[in-house]
């Protein structure tokens, strides 16, 4: 059992204000995975008061840009150096597979070091050439934007910590950050490469805790900017807490993404593609590819297709290096994704294979049964809500036209794709789908390209030259 008894505030392990310790479960079996500590408001008022003074009066918004990239180039080689532990206590606390977590947490040094190249290659300060006969000079400066209150969820808890703490301190702010309690052991981790990379004190801080704790952390007059990953709902919440103090602002939200199945579509291809799109990390996925479009002339042979993969999920322990699918994280998750499935049912969607049971022998976990709908109406809230959970809706179209307005008709807009032999048809329906990010035949996604979403989806941009540009402020310098 692991147990971290304190929070690493200000990087020094400090006693939490609030005495009992936080009990880590398995989502798997509810066993014990760990003791944490929890933050409370107080801990923040000394969170946000080390981060305050580190940016105010302290040397790492003052190095040079050189020198907080080799602070960073070492925590990447530590990190990497730690991936598997990371990978299997990641899979203990929140039941995410082990398969997943191990990719995961081998590709995150690639993520690191796409914000690394970035931070390289920008021109921190530069002077702009001057019309002709004008005099004098212009500087640009790029300068950090201040304390960044980063809030993430628990689906993917290292993911969303280094997409902010990463180019965060590469533009020089400083840093704290609010998990969720059911990644507690493993957020805290983090704490333990931060230091051994050489980030100073007050830098960066890691707090475990509840909503109403992290309601007051971005809500506190110490915080310049907010970065969030999480729900649309939470999302706009924080927009308007940050509206009514103008701070800066990033938002990574919900989605409802569309894979879009062309006639001429290679079905093979694109099931074996699915089943990492769509059913990836349980389904508990902002950018899982959950409304499957087919064309009516290969609508049943998919959707046959489709049962054949989705009954062919491994359902189980997610520590099984051959479980493809875990549990939900939470009873109340579990609950509302079968609440989803009965909802598809009353809707009149078919039910071709799944539904709302348990599966049979993981009852003492938070299991759902990977559930295919077909014959769905776009209007259907399983077409229009964010389930997060193994669970697919598949829409007949008829032409090209009539697949976009489907997959644009929804509130999100953060991914999607298309399955096509037609690569310039491909590119044509790529640029007409309006979200953030769009794959052909399912593309990997690139760490140096910007990721985010339109719409309800999100505010904002991750990864590589953009994601570092929202922890940036510009100053003009005229003389």
């Amino acid at each position: 059992m692991i147990t971290y008894d304190k929070l690493y505030i200000g990087g020094q392990w400090t006693e939490p204000a609030k005495k009992d310790l936080l009990e880590v479960r398995s989502p798997h079996d509810r066993s014990l995975v760990g003791l944490a500590a929890e933050a409370t408001k107080p801990d923040v008022d000394l969170a946000v008061a080390a981060a305050r003074e580190a940016f105010d009066n302290g040397s790492w918004p003052r190095l040079a840009p050189a020198e907080r990239h080799e602070v960073l180039t070492r925590f990447n080689k530590l990190y990497a150096q730690r991936a598997e532990e990371i990978a299997d206590l990641t899979t203990a606390e929140n039941g995410s597979t082990r398969w997943f977590t191990g990719w995961t947490s081998a590709a995150l040094p690639q993520q690191t070091d796409a914000f690394l190249r970035a931070a390289a290659e920008l021109p921190w300060e530069e002077e702009l050439p001057q019309p002709e006969g004008a005099t004098g000079r212009i500087l640009v400066r790029r300068e950090p934007v201040g304390v960044v209150a980063a809030v993430i969820p628990w689906n993917a808890p290292h993911q969303s910590a280094l997409v902010k703490i990463v180019p965060a301190l590469l533009a020089g702010c400083t840093v704290v950050l609010k998990t969720s309690p059911e990644n507690a052991l493993v957020t805290l981790l983090l704490g333990e490469i931060l230091t051994a990379a050489g980030v100073p004190e007050g830098v960066v801080s890691i707090l475990p805790a509840d909503r109403k704790t992290s309601e007051y952390l971005i809500s506190h007059p110490g915080i310049d900017k907010i970065a969030f990953t999480g729900s649309t709902g939470a999302g706009r919440t924080i927009a308007a807490i940050a509206g009514q103090q103008l701070k800066r602002v990033s938002l990574e939200l919900g989605g409802k993404s569309a894979a879009i199945v062309l006639e001429d579509a290679d079905l093979d291809a694109m099931v074996e593609g699915l089943k990492f799109l769509s059913f990836g990390n349980n389904g508990e996925s902002c950018v899982a590819h959950s409304r499957i479009l087919v064309h009516r002339s290969r609508y049943d042979e998919a959707v046959a297709k489709l049962k054949d993969l989705v009954e062919s999920l491994t359902v189980g322990d997610p520590m099984n290096p051959d479980t493809f699918i875990g549990p939900m994280v939470r009873a109340d998750q579990q609950q509302r994704v079968r609440s989803y499935i009965e909802t598809g049912i009353s809707e009149g969607a078919r039910l071709v294979t799944g539904g709302p049971e348990v599966p049979t022998g993981l009852e003492a976990g938070y299991y759902v049964t990977p559930t295919l709908f077909a014959d769905v109406d776009n209007s259907m809230r399983i077409a229009q809500e964010e389930i997060f959970g193994p669970v697919l809706v598949v829409i007949p179209f008829d032409d090209d036209d009539h697949a976009v307005r489907i997959a644009n008709d929804s509130p999100y807009g953060l991914s999607g794709g298309v399955w096509t032999a037609d690569e310039t048809r491909a590119l044509k329906i790529a640029r007409n789908i309006r979200t953030g990010t769009f794959s052909v035949n399912g593309a990997p996604y690139s760490f140096d390209a910007p990721f985010g979403g339109f719409k309800n989806s999100g505010i904002g941009r991750e990864f590589g030259t953009t994601g570092l540009g929202q922890y940036i402020e510009y100053k003009t310098i005229v003389g």
